[in-house]
């Protein structure tokens, strides 16, 4: 059971905070006033900020609702549209059964994500730095590079459908490689900008997107239908849709505390847990509800088909939007920009991620590595935009299995190990690689678990034994081996390290 009551923290005093976050502070702000240009970023308020813990003096932030913005923002786009869509496109499923399953398991899962974002105003701290408190100063380096690669596989297939629907409007004169420039520019500025900008963005980027599938539904609602499945649903196929839906959200968890660290201290946990949990399931289930019902219809609506050729999920919805005309390519617009409320958030964490693969970089600015990114994803996103469906669900599928079990990790650690008290977390270590522990433990943990979670993964390019009987319930796997195995192998590391 998660606990939400607040912990009393003890206020630091004066010596304990200058040794927690005055030295590398004063180390970042002399990187960057020694450039002209970043002194005048400095000035005009962009953050710069990256992985140094926000001391309690800072964290003065009230507005805790901004955090049910961030999700929500981040989700009431395109591409929980097109994930509702896999429950009857790749697994064929009937529009109840899909509606089911992403119903339960986005309740079920949001909820490891939600939890981590109250840990942002008690520790301020960015999740995957706090992270080293189990897995280590060194060891946090491969989570790292894996929520890296998730990451910028949820910017590419955000890309690909901004990219696809811009062009879509265009009727064919503007390509899919520019349309997926022009998505990861604007994502760029807002994501460049730090915290208040984005902040102000997502706090009314879900607006437009909301009447976007208003007018959508009240122009096609009239052609929705339920029909039967062709074949009815068994458990196998069930399990392997809802580990898809699981990898939708459960990679949200190395992200939590990323957004919510300049929150009071004394921030009601309840609120923040209560606001993030909204922000992820009222977007998410009822986008992907709605693109499972839209799907089911397309073969009924010969406009709705030949806009939905080869998996076009972009001319789908232009082709719904049509009947509007001018108006409906204006809104088409507004949809295919919807994907920046996602890729924009993903690209501020994806800046943190560097400094914390390569501590050494940790003075550079934050700002520095959404332009690095933004290269990077430009060109992936050009080159997956052919095979969008296939890489949608091998992406989704195979990255619940490693946010689950580090999820379990993080979570046994903070209840079983340090008892739920966030006071056993000494943040003047949090830098310190001799102080922290080894992370053999946490990685030793999820490494084992991958004995049971291999058979029972059911991906295209693999079947497990145990996933031909059951479905794929990897991600369960995941979780469940990882934590029973994480506390045993931690005391033992605990006997030879002592504990920060």
């Amino acid at each position: 059971m998660l606990d939400l009551e607040d912990s009393k923290l003890p206020s630091p005093s004066d010596e304990v905070e200058k040794e927690t976050y005055s030295v590398s502070e004063q180390a970042q702000d002399d990187f960057h006033y020694n450039l002209p240009v970043m002194r005048k970023l400095l000035n005009w308020g962009v953050e710069a900020r990256g992985i140094l813990p926000v001391p309690p003096s800072q964290r003065t932030d009230t507005h805790y609702s901004k955090i049910f913005f961030i999700w929500g923002s981040a989700n009431f786009n395109i591409l929980s549209f097109s994930a509702g869509t896999l429950g009857p496109v790749v697994f064929g499923l009937g529009l109840r059964d899909s509606c089911l399953v992403i119903l339960f398991f986005n309740l079920l899962c949001s909820a490891v994500p939600a939890y981590l974002s109250t840990w942002g105003p008690k520790l301020g701290l960015r999740q995957m730095c706090q992270a080293r408190y189990s897995f280590g100063y060194f060891g946090v380096i491969i989570p790292c590079i894996l929520n890296l690669i998730g990451m910028c596989g949820f910017c590419i297939l955000n890309g690909i459908l901004g990219g696809q629907t811009l062009s879509s409007v265009s009727d064919g004169n503007l390509s899919w490689s520019v349309g997926i420039v022009i998505i990861a520019v604007l994502s760029l500025l807002v994501s460049f900008c730090g915290y208040n900008v984005l902040n102000w963005y997502e706090r009314l980027a879900w607006i437009p997107t909301l009447i976007v599938y208003v007018v959508a539904l009240g122009i096609g609602g009239k052609h929705l239908i339920n029909p039967p499945p062709a074949e009815p649903a068994n458990a196998s196929t069930i399990l392997s849709f809802a580990s898809t839906i699981a990898g939708f959200v459960i990679t949200y968890a190395p992200l939590g505390s990323d957004f919510s660290i300049y929150f009071r201290p004394d921030a009601p946990s309840w609120r923040i847990f209560l606001y993030s949990y909204l922000g992820f399931n009222l977007p998410i289930i009822t986008v992907q509800c709605l693109g499972a019902a839209v799907v089911i219809a397309t073969p009924t609506v010969p406009a709705w088909s030949a806009g939905y050729e080869n998996g076009n999920v972009g001319g789908l919805l232009e082709a719904m939007l049509h009947p509007a005309g001018g108006f409906g390519k204006f809104l088409t617009v507004l949809l295919a920009l919807s994907v920046t409320a996602n890729v924009a958030p993903t690209f501020y964490s994806v800046c943190l991620n560097f400094q914390i693969f390569m501590p050494f970089l940790v003075p550079v600015p934050r700002y520095v590595f959404s332009i690095l990114v933004t290269a990077i994803i430009i060109p992936l996103s050009i080159v997956g935009a052919t095979k969008f469906y296939d890489t949608l669900t091998n992406f989704l599928g195979l990255i619940g299995y490693w946010a689950s079990a580090f999820a379990a990790v993080i979570l046994v650690e903070h209840f079983v190990i340090r008892k739920g008290r966030f006071e056993a977390y000494d943040l003047r270590y949090w830098n310190s690689p001799s102080k922290l522990p080894t992370g053999l433990a946490a990685l030793g943990a999820c490494i084992l678990a991958c004995g049971v979670v291999v058979p029972s993964m059911d991906q295209v390019w693999f079947v497990g034994p145990i996933a031909r009987h059951t479905g794929d319930i990897g991600f369960e796997l995941a979780f469940a081996a990882t934590a029973l195995l994480y506390s045993p192998l931690r005391y033992l590391e605990l006997r030879f390290r002592k504990l920060v």
